[in-house]
């Protein structure tokens, strides 16, 4: 079955056959990565017409297209354009759509490392950045400017999951002419449309569960519409924004099994935050599926599934009583990123990185990553961590 066939078909068909033709590669199952720098032009005329499919390693590559087509085919987009990390391909979109004098709305759940570059980078080129609420829904149009171009959004919101009324959001952007970017990397493809929700431009880091195996860094972007297209393909040739072939080879073999493996991940960390809601050490879960999560209204609506992160709230505890917690489980690791095979836990405190909404935990916070592991050998680790930590208090 080559990847014409997929045409039509549902995405977990969708993620096994496209982005792959045997036939093109003497009837490999996989494409191979194609490493390479110089491309040849058979002749003269062909050089000056530019009229080959490939001309230079670092604008595409045969491995680069099947991942970049069956991104832009998978999420409903009309192009889409591979980065070396999740945070370049946020660089680019808002390098593609501001300039000196513009202003740029941010969700202030955003990405910490976006509010960064917008902060210390933008701000030094000439742009001017303010942060919403990211329940503000359609009151955004209060601060949309005549020469706001952009509003970044991302639903579930960065450690603390608000979901965003992204159709409300898009409908005031669009009016007053600004675009709408949202990271979609916790959803994938799989469990939210952006276009269908009123987005323009969709972010993924494809380093989490796009590549799903935490031994990759890569980033994807996706445009719908030819003034996002024009915008981002312009970008994508004048800065350089190359992947390595491996990375884009592992990030096409982790998108065939990225549909079995997010059943799992959403099945374990649902059931983890169930169990989480229960423990007398928990002040609150913030899991879009939960109920009490904000915006789960919001997500019933417009999402199709959950993945495998989600926050706790601890009820106040010493930082003693936290590291006895988390210094020695034997399942969760403790580092940055998420998407991987593996359980995460990740102590945090987004109050130095909030400035229109105020984060009122009275305890310590957690982001859990739930792996791939046996639900039951990652409850009993994280009993044995609540153990220590009221040993330790």
């Amino acid at each position: 079955m080559s990847k014409r066939s997929a045409a039509g078909k549902k995405p977990q068909t969708k993620l096994g056959h496209l982005g792959r033709d045997p036939a093109l590669y003497r009837g490999f199952v996989n494409p191979p990565a194609y490493r390479g720098s110089t491309v040849i032009f058979p002749t003269l005329g062909s050089l000056i017409a530019d009229d080959q499919e490939f001309s230079y390693g670092r604008l595409s590559t045969p491995t680069v297209k099947e991942l970049e087509e069956s991104l832009a085919e998978l999420e409903g987009g009309d192009a889409c354009w591979l980065s070396s990390s999740g945070l370049s391909a946020i660089t680019a979109v808002l390098l593609a759509f501001v300039e000196a004098g513009d202003h740029l709305l941010v969700t202030d759940s955003i990405y910490k490392p976006t509010r960064r570059y917008c902060n210390e980078v933008l701000k030094r080129l000439g742009v001017e950045t303010t942060y919403f609420d990211p329940m503000i829904g359609g009151g955004i149009a209060e601060l949309i400017r005549p020469n706001t171009k952009l509003v970044f959004t991302e639903s579930p919101g960065s450690q603390t999951f608000e979901v965003q009324d992204l159709p409300a959001i898009a409908e005031a952007a669009h009016k007053a002419g600004a675009l709408v970017a949202i990271d979609n990397t916790w959803a994938t493809p799989l469990f939210f449309r952006p276009f269908e929700h009123g987005a323009d431009i969709s972010v993924h880091a494809a380093t989490k569960y796009i590549v799903g195996h935490a031994d990759a860094m890569l980033g994807a972007v996706i445009a719908k519409g030819d003034r996002a297209v024009e915008a981002l393909s312009a970008i994508h040739d004048a800065g350089g924004m190359c992947p390595g072939p491996e990375d884009v080879y592992l990030g096409l073999r982790g998108m065939r099994t990225m549909g079995v493996r997010l059943e799992r991940h959403q099945a374990s960390a649902l059931a983890l935050a169930e169990w989480f809601a229960a423990r007398p050490e928990v002040d609150r879960v913030l899991h879009p599926a939960l109920p009490d999560c904000p915006g789960h209204e919001l997500w019933k609506r417009d999402f199709l599934g959950s993945s495998g992160l989600f926050s706790v709230v601890l009820k106040p505890m010493s930082r003693e009583a936290l590291a006895a917690m988390v210094d020695d489980m034997e399942l969760f690791g403790m580092g940055y990123s998420w998407g991987g095979y593996e359980s995460l836990i990740l102590p945090f405190d987004p109050r130095a990185y909030r400035s229109a909404t105020t984060w009122d935990a009275k305890g310590p916070s957690l982001r859990i990553h739930a792996g791939l592991e046996d639900l039951d050998d990652l409850k009993a680790d994280l009993e044995a961590g609540f153990d220590r930590a009221a040993a330790k208090s």
